[in-house]
């Protein structure tokens, strides 16, 4: 019996991502992708280290705007909520989007809360009264002076992220030709950016 090496043994032990994996493709066009990705979907999961236990835990939220090109998020929220506490505790999140086709983005990075007043209230909108309610006493009004309201601005460290490279006809025949042939499909575009690349974005991008 011919023993192979590890080399050999592992080259093959992802054959999704070797099939899908795109190497050749520009920074901006990666960034570009990315960014529109994440407003098609406009609501993420965003996974934070929980203060007290120490466990992840994940909360829906709707992105309220992208800085620096892009790569980096806009959340509103109560700063007295759970998430807030979260952060001051420990600022590394990740932030997820899916679609139904399968499709998805993982963004990594760090989390503060921000609470400057010009900055909610260019990115306020009325709806969020329904998360924040009335508390009847003048201030507490869920409108954008509420001191409740603040933003929490993610700064992106790496990405990862996947999204089609074709219709739904052509994604189900790729799916439908590895039932068959048990060959990867060409499903996706799978991208993945860099702390170096990130690096680079910022030092252009404010």
């Amino acid at each position: 019996m011919t023993e192979q090496s590890p080399e050999t043994t592992l080259k093959h032990a992802d054959p999704y991502k070797e099939s899908n994996l795109e190497i050749e493709v520009t920074l901006a066009q990666k960034i570009q992708d990315l960014s529109n990705f994440m407003v098609h979907c406009k609501f993420g999961m965003m996974t934070t280290h929980d203060a007290l236990t120490g466990n992840l835990v994940s909360r829906c939220m709707g992105l309220a705007a992208q800085e620096t090109g892009g790569i980096d998020l806009l959340f509103h929220t109560n700063t007295a909520s759970g998430k807030a506490t979260d952060l001051a505790s420990d600022s590394h999140v990740n932030v997820s989007f899916l679609t139904t086709h399968g499709e998805w983005a993982s963004v990594s990075g760090t989390a503060n809360v921000v609470t400057d007043r010009s900055l909610v209230k260019k990115h306020y909108s009325p709806h969020l009264k329904t998360w924040l309610g009335d508390l009847g006493d003048g201030v507490h009004d869920g409108g954008d002076t509420d001191p409740r309201l603040g933003i929490i601005r993610v700064r992106m460290k790496t990405a990862h992220y996947s999204i089609s490279h074709k219709g739904v006809l052509g994604h189900m025949a790729q799916l439908a030709q590895g039932v068959v042939t048990g060959k990867p499909g060409a499903v996706n575009k799978l991208r993945e950016v860099s702390e170096a690349e990130v690096r680079e974005w910022r030092a252009t991008h404010s």
